[in-house]
């Protein structure tokens, strides 16, 4: 049985910058609203507001992560846990080879 009034949930959709840019500035310059926006492009209000969030923290009128920013965190955090199996590794390894020369 359905539930009334429940929608299924989008799938996740991923978008170019050039796209993102447009539909950013769309808004930004006063055009269409965000609903309009998002109506016009098929696209969450929230995924356009978030667009617009960005690009303010983008251009240093908000504060946040810039792009850059997140780019490089996401980086530095896949190095990080890399780096924390290779010495989880090294650990089990001198384990073994120390068990082997007793």
């Amino acid at each position: 049985m359905e539930s009334i009034g429940k929608k299924n949930p989008r799938p996740r959709r991923s978008f170019t910058p050039a796209f993102t840019a447009e539909t950013v500035e769309l808004c930004r310059r006063g055009y269409r609203s965000v609903g309009q926006v998002s109506k016009g492009f098929d696209l969450t209000e929230t995924a356009v507001r978030d667009g617009v969030k960005q690009a303010e923290v983008d251009a240093g009128e908000r504060d946040g992560l810039t792009s850059s920013e997140r780019e490089e965190l996401a980086a530095l955090r896949r190095e990080n846990r890399r780096l924390r199996e290779e010495v989880e590794a090294l650990k089990r390894a001198t384990a073994f080879f120390a068990k082997e020369t007793r």
